[in-house]
């Protein structure tokens, strides 16, 4: 059997609890010998942003990025329904945690950004080493998509994007802060890193301070699918024609934890009730299966709300699903001429 191209300790001789805590406990990009190369590039970087200074309810999420790793020990390798080991298919390493401005949303989105954009891997690097970000809130999901953007040679007209979310986060502005975890959206199809076309939030739901706060997403033609629209309507069928639209296209996922129920995920900042169980949330992720995952991230866990682990241990998986999605997709490509 070949070597994988991730290394992992084997957990039947050093035990799980037991060493230097990173993701999945993937090796740190610092420690690789000999160092990612143009030639020789991983295929993912994870990474942290501990980072809640754009929150507008409960704070707490800059401790999520060593909560998720902690709690991201117990993860095994083999996707069980995509029949893939990740670390046999894909190069990937904890990169440690992206410098941040803790008084400053929009110097904190900068500085993240050109932090991750010049990660290894970066151009001439093609297909670039992937990134996937642990927030920190919603805030930081600019961030990576500007980094992933800018890895990508900025593809126009933008990246098209799944975002599963209780919210749109396309509010212009909350208390006169336009770079809060309301707005990451907003800013990024104003930038030109996302097309709104292609865009689809999923598990939309509860009340809203205006029907006005529908416009924006409307009004620039993304999809808007509600949990009851997926769980009780045509939202599946309507998030598969999406997916066909985006084709093979380099896209961003973004992975807001209070896509869930309460009930299954409480430790967020802004829990919303009717959302997607657990099983349900998997299953719409692994229903993205054939999706070019380019960028991603996972968001909005408060671990000090978290006092059983339920809540970073389903982002741990979460970030899992991601990447198992990209090593589903590189496994089901037809062999090369």
């Amino acid at each position: 059997m070949p070597d994988p191209r991730t290394p992992l300790p084997d957990s039947r001789v050093s035990p799980r609890f037991a060493g230097l805590v990173t993701f999945a406990r993937y090796p740190r990009l610092t420690d690789l010998t000999p160092a990612p190369s143009a030639a020789s590039p991983l295929d993912w970087l994870i990474y942290g942003v501990p980072f809640d200074a754009g929150v507008t309810y409960r704070p707490g999420a800059r401790f999520a990025p060593r909560a998720i790793r902690d709690a991201s020990q117990y993860l095994k390798r083999y996707h069980v329904e995509h029949a893939v080991d990740i670390c046999n298919t894909l190069a990937m390493a904890d990169a440690g945690d992206a410098p941040v401005r803790p008084y400053s949303c929009r110097e904190n989105t900068q500085a993240v950004a050109a932090w991750a954009a010049a990660l290894p891997g970066g151009p001439p690097t093609n297909p670039p080493t992937r990134l996937l970000a642990l927030g920190g809130d919603h805030s930081i999901a600019l961030a990576n998509l500007r980094a992933t953007h800018t890895r990508l040679g900025a593809p126009k007209p933008g990246l098209p994007l799944i975002h599963f979310d209780a919210h749109l986060d396309t509010v212009d502005a909350v208390w006169g802060e336009q770079y809060s975890h309301a707005s990451p959206f907003i800013r990024a199809i104003e930038e030109g890193l996302i097309d709104p076309t292609r865009m689809v939030s999923l598990g939309i739901r509860g009340p809203l301070n205006t029907p006005a706060d529908l416009d924006f997403a409307r009004q620039h033609n993304a999809t808007i699918i509600t949990y009851e629209d997926w769980r009780y309507r045509n939202g599946q069928q309507t998030l598969a024609a999406a997916l066909a639209k985006i084709a093979d296209t380099p896209a961003y996922l973004t992975f807001d934890i209070d896509a869930l129920d309460p009930a299954y995920a409480p430790a967020t900042g802004t829990p919303c009730p009717g959302g997607f169980t657990t099983a349900e949330a998997l299953h719409a992720l692994r229903s993205l299966r054939g999706l070019n995952i380019a960028g991603a991230d996972v968001v909005e866990v408060l671990p000090d709300r978290d006092p059983t682990g339920t809540t970073a241990f389903l982002a741990a998986h979460i970030a899992f699903e991601i990447l198992a999605l990209d090593a589903a997709r590189r496994t089901a490509r037809p062999p090369t001429a």
